[in-house]
């Protein structure tokens, strides 16, 4: 993708597409493209301590300035206080993400590259910069803004002792106890030390999101490089904090690591095997997501960056479209292992906690959502003797407990159908509470977690036929199909009751939770059922990039997610449109249309509005959510999981028809 200067026609306007690499342990660098920070959680280095967690920012950004001829340019991007106090992106002439950043400045008779990436399994970012000089010897002068802070938080001046103690090619930042120190040390020219702060840095994006907008940073010192005139010079820079891997030996060889990874990337697209623009962006978009936790020991999923951990329902959701349309199947594998492990009575973990601590389970879909990871595995892998032996008695054991009863008040009704939760204690994915107010309160029997309930059901008793074993629950499946399309149907409406209440109570509020009910493999709806309900979300929910949370007709609809946390909460599942969605949605109306031709240029239709918004935003990636009010604006996350995850998968098996086969 390819950027040039109408895409920064003001700071604002540039502010808005941000890039992301990452390390395959929660770490990242981030920022915008161009080259200032726009939130708090931008920034060159930011290291996972305990992957994938505990992330500190480390190295906020490099500002650089060049000198020629008695003329500096400043090449950095900042606001400082609410304004634009350094306008660096008038030099920036082009960005190009394939998928590593590079930024290309041209002022003067000069040119410099600014290439950014990070070493995979390590805390370690490279800035490889490409000078090419013009007929005038010049200098080149960088300045590390550097912090030491949970990636959640703000410092400011004073908060925090930093010592800065020079090194051969750079410096050693250190402040924290327990965090390691923070090496940069540079290729060519050399480090002059003078501790300063940066005061008052603006974020836009946490104004907007109703949170402290201003931060300070520590400056240590800058670097140094002469060039001389008619010089072509590559000045490799690396921000670490490993000890494995000396800093120096890596700037001594930038080059070579950056085609490193490079290789990496397109290793992994030849392992795919996909042509499509698309198609290839997105596989190198769910690279970004699969990760290493340290307290597991194992892969695990990023939910979302810069600001979500690992979380189980995410895991699930995203798991087919992350590891199997992408072919890395010992992932899932891997994956799927260990959540097995993690099992505790019938109930997958929702997240896993910091260190040794015990996970949360707190969550109702995210072991059924596991039923159909492991369908969707054994449709690309057909690996039965892996589940046989890991995965089978963990799903015997889910459908036990959920049949008898487990924590949170999950357990099937004498009808057959799943109950969970109470007014306090939310399950679903729609879980959005601010103190004691429950923005969606969908306790009792919501229509999501009884379509995946009758899924699972379903595939545990092939699995069981498959390996010769008995079903032990007659016929529980039929009995949750007759009391679902007895109970759930609204046939004045053409909808399904969002949730049925403890007492009864139905809930008419139409919401895509029911696209699921459609979308599933083993659904419980007639062709005729299906149609309609498709026909009701499409009108009423669909909105470009995925599906409104909440009608938009509806009383209590909120159409704009902004503001501090209190509106964002409160508009978060009450009509803000979901990527996610936008699978579900797209494999319902395939299949409902029996893939015709016509139902394959729909859902081409469905797929085409992504390609623009790889552009915007997070740049390579989808974004969590957006606004349920045209434009439609992305909001949340910049680079979600579930929301590449679902993209990719329905572009491939409903778009492309490229079906799963055995690898």
């Amino acid at each position: 993708m390819y950027f040039g200067k109408g895409s920064w026609k003001s700071f604002e306007q540039g502010a808005e597409k941000e890039w992301l690499v990452a390390n395959g342990l929660g770490g990242y660098a981030a920022g915008t493209v161009i080259g200032a920070n726009a939130s708090k959680y931008h920034g060159l280095l930011v290291a996972a301590l305990n992957p994938p967690v505990e992330r500190v920012v480390l190295l906020a950004k490099l500002d650089e300035q060049v000198e020629a001829g008695g003329i500096t340019y400043n090449l950095a991007s900042n606001q400082t206080n609410g304004e634009v106090t350094h306008f660096g992106y008038v030099h920036l002439q082009r960005v190009i993400i394939d998928p590593l950043p590079c930024f290309i400045y041209s002022f003067s008779d000069i040119t410099m590259e600014k290439h950014v990436f990070m070493l995979r399994d390590q805390n370690t970012t490279v800035i490889l910069y490409r000078f090419y000089n013009g007929a005038l010897p010049a200098t080149l002068r960088f300045t590390p803004l550097v912090n030491c802070r949970d990636f959640h938080h703000n410092t400011y001046y004073g908060q925090l002792n930093f010592n800065s103690q020079p090194l051969k090619r750079g410096v050693a930042v250190s402040a924290v106890s327990g965090v390691p120190p923070l090496k940069i040390i540079s290729s060519a020219g050399r480090f002059n030390k003078r501790d300063d702060w940066y005061k008052g840095m603006y974020y836009a994006r946490e104004r907007e999101r109703g949170l402290n907008p201003y931060e300070d940073h520590f400056m240590p010192g800058y670097f140094e490089v002469k060039i001389d005139s008619g010089e072509v010079k590559t000045i490799t820079v690396v921000a670490t904090i490993e000890e494995k891997f000396p800093a120096d030996q890596i700037a001594a060889n930038g080059e070579g690591y950056l085609l490193q990874e490079k290789v990496r990337l397109e290793q992994l697209q030849a392992q795919a095997g996909y042509s499509e623009p698309l198609a290839r962006q997105l596989v190198w978009a769910a690279d970004s997501f699969i990760v290493h936790r340290r307290s597991t020991g194992t892969k695990s999923v990023i939910a979302g960056y810069p600001w979500f951990n690992d979380w189980g329902r995410d895991t699930m959701i995203a798991l087919p479209g992350l590891t199997l349309i992408t072919r890395r199947f010992e992932d899932a594998r891997e994956i799927l292992s260990t959540f097995a492990r993690y099992c505790k009575d019938g109930l997958l973990p929702n997240m896993f906690a910091d260190g040794d601590r015990e996970p949360l389970y707190n969550t109702v879909d995210a072991s059924l959502w596991y039923f159909q990871a492991v369908y969707k595995f054994l449709e690309y892998t057909g690996d039965f003797d892996f589940i046989r032996s890991e995965i089978f008695p963990v799903l015997r054991d889910i459908i036990y407990c959920h049949v008898r009863g487990t924590h949170f008040n999950i357990k099937a009704d004498e009808d057959g159908l799943l109950q969970a939760g109470s007014p306090s204690l939310q399950l679903t994915w729609m879980d959005a509470k601010v103190n004691d107010w429950v923005v969606t309160p969908r306790h009792g029997k919501p229509v999501e977690i009884n379509a995946l309930w009758y899924n699972a059901l379903c595939v545990y008793e092939k699995l069981c036929r498959h390996y010769g074993e008995i079903f032990p629950y007659g016929d529980l499946p039929g009995k949750v199909e007759n009391s679902f399309i007895k109970q759930f149907w609204y046939s004045d409406a053409g909808i399904l009751y969002d949730v049925i209440g403890p007492d009864g109570k139905k809930d008419a509020k139409l919401r895509p939770n029911q696209i699921i009910a459609v979308s599933l493999p083993h659904s419980m709806l007639s062709k005729n059922k299906s149609m309609i309900i498709l026909r009701r979300v499409w009108q009423e929910l669909y909105a470009t990039y995925g599906l409104r949370s909440l009608s938009l007709r509806d009383p209590e609809y909120k159409g704009v997610y902004t503001g501090d946390q209190l509106c964002r909460d409160g508009a978060y599942h009450q009509g803000t449109v979901w990527g996610w969605l936008i699978g579900p949605f797209i494999s319902a109306y395939r299949r409902i249309n029996a893939y015709s031709p016509a139902s394959r240029e729909q859902a081409e239709r469905f797929i085409a509005p992504f390609i623009d918004h790889l552009r915007d935003h997070g740049v390579g990636f989808i974004s969590e959510i957006f606004d349920g009010n045209e434009p439609v604006k992305p909001r949340g996350t910049f680079a979600q999981a579930w929301s590449v995850a679902e993209v990719l998968r329905a572009y491939v098996e409903d778009v492309l028809e490229i079906k799963p086969g055995r690898g």
